[in-house]
């Protein structure tokens, strides 16, 4: 990863900025727009060509305004106010399609969290480009896209300049009209054509989309592997508590039934399990064969499981280098872990699976290469014949453990089952999770009183005066 960042220092920078969510402030000049964007990234350590597409409503800019972009090599791009977010990212989309990465991409708007997330996120999960961001409001919330690096667009306007631009004159700079799909040369040309009535009746014929379109709705389906993937390490974490082993199933079955789906898919690497539970309520017996197939047992409370899974899967990841394949079985992914599955997907390329015990309603921030339906995967087994894994032998009848059993409440390890469930009912144990679950719960009272005098000071003063 690092060498690919470092070839995107010196490559092409796109640059799309939406005029009206971030216009230049009043006192600064606007010819620091393009200078001040190159040095702020060559404080990143960028030195590539930076190109800058200004969008707006061009009809509202002051003919100065122009000028000055203009003379700074910043192409302007006139397009109704409705319409910005939606033709830009038409426009990022089409850039990235002529310009393969190590590249970077730079977004100057306030929309990031509201319009462009989403789609964004899982373009980025495919193919992954150097993104930026600036906007004059800070977003409310954690992005699904991983940025390296955001400012406030005042504070970079006011930041390190690169080295100054003649601004006697206009360069070679392009005033489009997307309405009428037409290039001017010169501000006089643009702004004349945006007064003319022949403009005036393109902008009512054709209407530019004022929502994004989507670029990755479709692609949910289950994909072949390819070849770097095909005999890649795979592995799998499983919240049993979500997607438990139904009634009258034998548990040895599900290694085969995974490695069978994989093997239709064109899989065959190594595959790794961990299964995650409130092992106490698991029965022995579905631990002993789970083991006996080779995979590993992690206890943990029901409150803590998706941490536990997203450590062992982040840890998994930073000790295996790609091509790799991470699975999460588990229905709450998409709200506890999309996000940050997400933003790992970004950072480092893998392929993503995805088994749950009903269908999402809407599809995942995560991108992933196959999703199952629980139920009808550990049906593979059972209609194809898949031979059970363990340590020797050919017999079905497996009887020794093959798997660790972890418990990630005390952060301790067994390799034997008895021991394990020793160590579940111990005195020991099962003070370490009481003193955990006290502590998350005596935090949670304490974010709850911060956040509460936050909104209501006034409250808070009263109590004090009585």
């Amino acid at each position: 990863m690092s060498g690919k960042n470092d070839a995107a220092k010196t490559g092409k920078i796109a640059v799309w900025w939406d005029m009206k969510d971030c216009p230049v402030p009043e006192g600064i000049d606007d010819h620091r727009v393009r200078p001040s964007i190159e040095g702020a990234f060559k404080e990143q350590g960028y030195s590539g060509p930076v190109s800058i597409t200004a969008y707006g409503d061009q009809k509202q800019t002051p003919e100065h305004v122009l000028r000055a972009l203009s003379s700074t090599g910043v192409a302007v791009v006139h397009i109704g106010s409705e319409s910005t977010c939606a033709v830009m990212y038409l426009d990022m989309v089409k850039w990235r399609e002529d310009n393969p990465p190590p590249a970077t991409m730079m977004i100057i708007t306030n929309q990031m969290l509201d319009v462009f997330n989403w789609d964004l996120a899982r373009l980025q999960q495919r193919t992954s480009y150097n993104i930026f961001l600036a906007y004059s409001i800070r977003p409310v919330a954690a992005l699904f896209v991983y940025t390296r690096k955001e400012w406030l667009w005042e504070k970079l306007l006011h930041g390190t300049t690169s080295t100054s631009v003649d601004t006697a004159g206009e360069l070679s700079t392009v005033f489009h009209c997307e309405f009428c799909s037409l290039d001017c040369q010169s501000v006089k040309s643009f702004k004349k054509h945006l007064s003319t009535k022949k403009h005036a009746i393109e902008e009512v014929l054709n209407p530019q989309p004022t929502q994004l379109i989507s670029v990755t709705k479709r692609w949910g389906k289950n994909y072949a592997a390819t070849p770097e993937y095909a005999t890649a390490k795979i592995h799998v974490s499983w919240d049993m508590s979500e997607c438990p082993i139904p009634d009258g199933y034998d548990a040895r079955r599900v290694r085969p039934s995974l490695e069978g789906a994989f093997k239709e898919l064109g899989y065959s690497g190594p595959v790794s399990i961990t299964a995650f539970g409130d092992h106490k309520q698991t029965p022995e017996r579905h631990l002993h064969a789970l083991s006996s197939t080779g995979i590993d047992v992690a206890h943990a409370l029901p409150e803590f499981i998706y941490s536990r899974m997203f450590d062992d899967l982040k840890q998994w990841r930073d000790n295996n280098p790609t091509p790799t394949t991470m699975m999460i079985i588990s229905d709450g992914a998409e709200i506890l872990l999309g996000g940050c599955l997400a933003r790992l997907k970004q950072l480092k390329k893998y392929n993503l699976f995805w088994a749950y015990s009903f269908r999402p309603w809407k599809m995942s921030v995560m991108l992933t290469s196959a999703e199952w339906l629980w139920d009808s995967l550990l049906a593979v087994s059972e209609t194809k014949r898949h031979v059970l894994r363990k340590c020797s032998g050919s017999s079905e009848s497996v009887v020794e453990s093959t798997g660790m059993f972890y418990c990630k409440m005390c952060f301790s390890k067994r390799k034997r089952l008895d021991k394990f469930v020793k160590h579940l009912s111990s005195k020991k144990h099962i003070s370490e999770e009481e003193g955990i679950t006290e502590h998350v719960e005596a935090s949670e009272k304490r974010r709850l009183y911060c956040l509460k005098a936050k909104c209501f000071p006034e409250s808070k003063r009263l109590r004090k005066a009585a």
